[in-house]
């Protein structure tokens, strides 16, 4: 009897994730995914889509109001792995910035402007890593430089005003990386910057991936950034996951209607050869109670079958999963040749 192939190393696993914020109102619901050991995966979708909320859930940051209703998120695997769900505050002060480094958008606010950036890397390396104050500041010139920042030694005494927003990004990305962490998780870390500086970011980021052999969670509504950097996406709609699989065959032949939606207002490679397109009316509220497919409202391709119930995750096999009752196993069938189920 053939052997089943082994499974990759998982850095990540969230299984049937359900988050609610102020009054109970679900924001995240069914939400599971896993990110292996070395796997660069994207997490898109529109503004309220709750990829933030998901990713806070996966550091222990959710906002006062909100709370994990259900499911699990488990960090590593075999005899490493660890229980965050519910997890206390020692078991997270031990993730945090140890196990999972973070950043985002506006760098500048996750920086005390009263320390120099130098003074805050090298006190999160003397907590963290016991290192003594030499072998502190000599490492946090390395990270510096690690990172791209030119004359990292005098960049070590200068405060966070005195920096500019691609500079701040890597020292956040440099405090992110200092105590070698399985995941890092980048929520729309390029978003505020220059194409420019993006695009150097991103380099950034492959590099250290690369070097470190970091698994990566970018959250981002660009799906452009996804599919430069990423093996894997994840498409986030009204708190569910609708869309996941390599990259190039989601982005090549998308199999769910918000999937191809955001394709037509992309620009991947094709700007200024065609008109972009608008996905009508607005993506539901937090805690819209809604009987079928979120999406349906928006979609051209809803049926009665789309509102009748809850809509599960269709396997289309090769790691590729939909959220569509007109969903088929058969590539060669679109979105909109599919037969309602």
């Amino acid at each position: 009897m053939p052997s089943r192939p082994e499974q990759p190393a998982s850095t990540l696993e969230v299984s049937d994730l359900r988050i609610s914020v102020a009054d109970g109102l679900v924001a995240v619901q069914d939400v599971s995914f896993a990110i292996a050991r070395g796997e660069s995966v994207g997490l898109v979708g529109e503004s309220g889509s709750g990829k933030t909320l998901t990713c806070r859930a996966a550091l222990g940051l959710l906002p006062a109001t909100g709370r994990v209703d259900a499911g699990r998120i488990v960090l590593g695997d075999g005899a490493d792995a660890v229980e965050l769900t519910g997890a206390r505050r020692s078991t997270w002060d031990g993730v945090r910035a140890g196990r999972i480094g973070a950043v985002f958008q506006d760098p500048a606010s996750y920086l005390n402007p009263s320390l120099t950036v130098g003074h805050q890397l090298a006190e999160q390396l003397r907590v963290k890593r016991g290192l003594r104050r030499r072998a502190a500041h000599d490492r946090s010139v390395e990270l510096f430089a690690e990172v791209g920042l030119h004359d990292p030694a005098g960049v070590f005494h200068q405060y966070p005003h005195q920096l500019s927003g691609g500079m701040l990004q890597r020292v956040l990305i440099a405090i992110a990386i200092s105590c070698e962490p399985e995941l890092l998780i980048a929520d729309e870390a390029t978003t505020a910057l220059d194409v420019v500086i993006q695009a150097e970011i991103l380099a950034l980021l492959r590099r250290l991936r690369a070097a470190h052999g970091l698994s990566l969670l970018l959250v981002t509504h660009d799906l452009a950034v996804v599919a430069e950097s990423c093996e894997r996406i994840l498409v986030m709609y009204g708190g569910q996951i609708v869309e996941s699989g390599p990259t190039d065959e989601v982005l090549g032949d998308p199999r769910h209607p918000y999937t191809r939606a955001l394709m037509g207002v992309a620009t991947i490679g094709d700007w200024g050869r065609r008109r972009l397109e608008v996905i009508p009316g607005q993506p539901p509220a937090a805690g819209e109670e809604m009987p079928g497919c979120r999406f349906a409202p928006r979609c051209g391709y809803a049926a009665d079958a789309c509102l009748a119930g809850p809509v599960p995750v269709t396997d289309l096999g090769a790691g590729r999963t939909s959220r569509c009752v007109r969903t088929t196993t058969s590539s060669a069938t679109s979105v909109g040749e599919a037969v309602p189920a």
